[in-house]
C-alpha cells in the first residue's frame, strides 16, 4: 500500500449502478492504507437528496465533478456545482439536494472513517 492518486476524469465518466436518488462507493478505506481518512464517490440523481445531518467528530472536504448541486450547512443554501470544493467543519448539519436535470457527481473526504461512526440525521428545523 502507499500513495492511491484519483483522477476526476475517471469519476466524472464512471459507470455506476444507477439508483433513483443516491449512490455511492468508497473510493478512500483501510485496504488502501488509509488510518485517519476515508473516501467516498457520489452520485446524486435529479430530485435525490441526501439527509440533513451531523458529524460529531468528522470533517469533510466535498469536491464536485460534474453537474450542480445545494448543499444545505446549517440551514443555509449554498450551491456548490463542477470544479467547486467546500469543506464542512465537524459538528455542522449539513445535507445535499439536486435540483437540476442532470446527475451531480462527486468526491468526497473525511477525517475518522467509517463514514456513518458519528453520523447523526436530524431535520432542517
Amino acid at each position: 500500500m502507499g500513495m492511491k492518486r484519483f483522477k476526476t476524469a475517471e469519476y466524472i465518466n464512471k459507470d455506476y449502478p444507477k439508483s433513483d436518488k443516491y449512490s455511492r462507493t468508497e473510493v478512500l478505506t483501510a485496504e488502501d492504507g488509509a488510518v485517519d481518512l476515508g473516501g467516498i464517490f457520489g452520485i446524486l440523481q435529479p430530485g435525490g437528496h441526501v439527509p440533513y445531518h451531523i458529524h460529531i467528530a468528522r470533517e469533510s472536504v466535498f469536491i464536485a465533478l460534474y453537474g450542480e448541486a445545494i448543499q444545505i450547512v446549517e440551514g443555509k443554501d449554498h450551491p456548490i456545482k463542477a470544479g467547486d470544493i467546500m469543506f464542512i467543519p465537524s459538528g455542522e448539519k449539513h445535507g445535499l439536494v439536486n435540483k437540476s436535470n442532470t446527475p451531480f457527481r462527486y468526491l468526497e473526504f473525511w477525517t475518522h472513517p467509517p463514514a456513518l461512526a458519528d453520523f447523526v440525521e436530524t431535520s432542517l428545523s
